[in-house]
């Protein structure tokens, strides 16, 4: 395992830091936590989606002690990679200086989801899964050396 230093810093970055860049993060943690160092962020936070916290256990990832807190928060970690996860958060990501690349992958937002219970948690699973896919690529897909 890598140490610490070794590791890339990256940020995922959504609009309410309930749901998707909270996936990516737990996704990270889990898969790739020798060569990745996760954060997650908000450009407006509003808390972590209870749903996003049953459909990562579901898979076997705890990210119950994850919370949800504004990219502001975050000043002074210098990232190396910002990965937008929605479109919204690309338009309004704020500027990361020095080395920071940006890179944007859009899921949809199961935060919106409406039905049933099992209509909604299917959204769930289904953005879970593809976020999960994009982490399983990482960090290839970040530098280029790998399709996203």
């Amino acid at each position: 395992m890598s140490e610490s230093k070794d590791r890339i810093k990256v940020l995922f970055l959504c609009t309410g830091n309930s749901c998707r860049s909270q996936i990516a993060e737990g996704w990270a943690g889990h898969l790739k936590s020798d060569v990745i160092e996760a954060y997650s962020a908000g450009i407006r936070p509003i808390g972590v989606n209870s749903r996003t916290i049953k459909v990562m256990a579901e898979a076997g990832v705890d990210i119950s002690a994850q919370t949800s807190r504004g990219v502001d928060e975050l000043v002074g970690i210098n990232f190396d990679y910002v990965v937008t996860v929605c479109d919204n958060a690309r338009q309004q990501c704020p500027m990361f200086g020095g080395r920071t690349k940006h890179v944007h992958k859009s899921f949809d937002d199961p935060y919106f989801a409406t039905g049933s219970e099992k209509e909604i948690m299917a959204v769930f699973r289904r953005v879970r899964d593809q976020i999960k896919a994009f982490v399983e690529k990482m960090p290839d897909n970040l530098t280029g050396k790998e399709g996203a």
